[in-house]
């Protein structure tokens, strides 16, 4: 029950879900040892970091110059770079590639030869595919470099599968699943991390689809988006009573999110809608209607096998690998150890720029997957000064042996004098 309450608490259902923040308060940085892409030289042993990790350096088609540069608007970081290429959904027997799997399986049989698929497209996108081309505002939080991805002003990291609709649209596809690894900055605890996997899902009528059923177009393409994605929840979750909630999302018009009751309590699956007509017109002809919707495979993961720990997806350990089969969904993650963790605070005077993402960023450039959680326990305001102190609780825990208090002090004094260096701030 807590790791289904810890899926949900991520947020992560989607590109969608992400882009709704401003509307509903849903739900840098030290770039610490570099990596010769080159030479595919491996970050000390204390970053904790999984082999499949560090291959994946080599292995990927991107150059470590071509996603980290000197530009002043670039905020992407080693531990960043080290994660593009490993796609874990492109694994089979790995939690991640099981899911997607499955979801193939379920379009495969219901719309055999229908759907195209693609899930090798580059996760180095435009701002403009990754933002303007999904209408999401100008103003809007995402683009912020606080929270997305940026290599230049023009090209991010992609935030959501949905940066790649517009130009799959315009290259023909009128159904399609677009799987890959997406990247935002974001906080640090169980379940939430910089890199997960989403897939994004969308299919196109025409004229004679919806007058071969006697409907209007938006209201057709909305029942066989809802009779749709019901039979996918079934698909994965067995019979579950559903319930559909109106939603906002900026390229979908109306929008919606599923729900389903599982294990005791309702959870947020996916979110969707009817593609916003412009969208449609711009990229494809007028005259169509389309749906679409986003999931993410993490959360589904973490609910359907009870991994109660995000950054478990991306370790090598073969005692959590050994415990998935592709095409199972009925494995239930045992935990093999539970090392203690550690905790240490800092303290310090915030300055204007300071934000949350950007001390996460610098935590996890240091400690890498040896950090757990990092939470503010303590926020004050001087009454004659009017200065903020913060003070935030670093959990320290590998998921694969014990730490040692040496190396632990060692990854805090690091990290205090980096975000006193870097973000500004004055240590207390």
């Amino acid at each position: 029950m807590a790791s289904i309450r810890a899926a949900l608490a991520a947020g992560r259902c989607c590109g969608v879900a992400r882009l709704a923040a401003a509307q509903r308060v849903l739900p840098a940085a030290a770039r610490g040892t570099q990596l010769a892409a080159a030479a595919g030289v491996a970050r000390p042993s204390r970053r904790c970091l999984s082999t499949v990790s560090q291959a994946a350096a080599a292995a990927t088609t991107l150059s470590r110059e071509e996603v980290i540069t000197d530009h002043p608007f670039n905020n992407v970081t080693d531990s960043i770079f080290e994660k593009i290429g490993v796609n874990l959904h492109q694994q089979p027997a790995h939690p991640i590639g099981i899911i997607k799997g499955a979801i193939y399986d379920y379009f495969d049989q219901q719309h055999p030869s229908t759907f195209a698929k693609f899930d090798d497209l580059q996760p180095l996108v435009t701002a403009k595919a990754n933002f303007d081309e999904v209408l999401v505002p100008a103003d809007h939080v995402s683009r912020s470099p606080n929270d997305t991805y940026y290599v230049s002003p023009d090209v991010v990291l992609r935030c959501h599968t949905s940066a790649h609709q517009a130009e799959l649209l315009r290259a023909g596809n009128s159904a399609f699943l677009v799987t890959g690894d997406v990247y935002r900055r974001d906080s640090i605890d169980a379940t939430h991390y910089p890199v997960f996997h989403q897939m994004e899902g969308v299919r196109v009528f025409g004229p004679q689809d919806w007058e071969a059923a006697g409907q209007e177009p938006t209201a057709y393409a909305e029942a066989e988006l809802k009779r749709t994605l019901e039979g996918l929840a079934k698909h994965l979750f067995g019979e579950v009573e559903m319930r559909w909630i109106d939603a906002y999302f900026p390229f979908t018009e109306p929008s919606f999110e599923l729900e389903i009751f599982f294990k005791g309590q309702w959870l947020e699956v996916l979110g969707c809608g009817v593609m916003q007509q412009s969208i449609l017109d711009k990229n494809l002809e007028p005259g169509h209607k389309a749906w679409a919707f986003g999931l993410g495979l993490e959360r589904l993961a973490m609910v359907l096998f009870d991994i109660p720990d995000i950054r478990l997806f991306w370790t090598s350990d073969q005692r959590f690998l050994k415990q998935f089969k592709q095409g199972d969904l009925s494995t239930r993650f045992k935990s093999y150890s539970k090392f203690p963790p550690c905790y240490k605070d800092v303290a310090f005077w915030v300055s204007d720029s300071f934000t949350e993402n950007n001390l996460c960023e610098v935590v996890r450039g240091i400690a890498g997957d040896l950090v757990e959680e990092v939470k503010l326990i303590d926020d004050f305001t001087h009454p004659k000064t009017g200065r903020t102190s913060n003070c935030y609780r670093i959990a320290y825990r590998s998921m694969d042996r014990s730490l040692t208090d040496e190396e632990i002090n060692a990854l805090q004094e690091e990290v205090r004098s980096t975000i006193a260096s870097k973000l500004g701030v004055e240590l207390r």
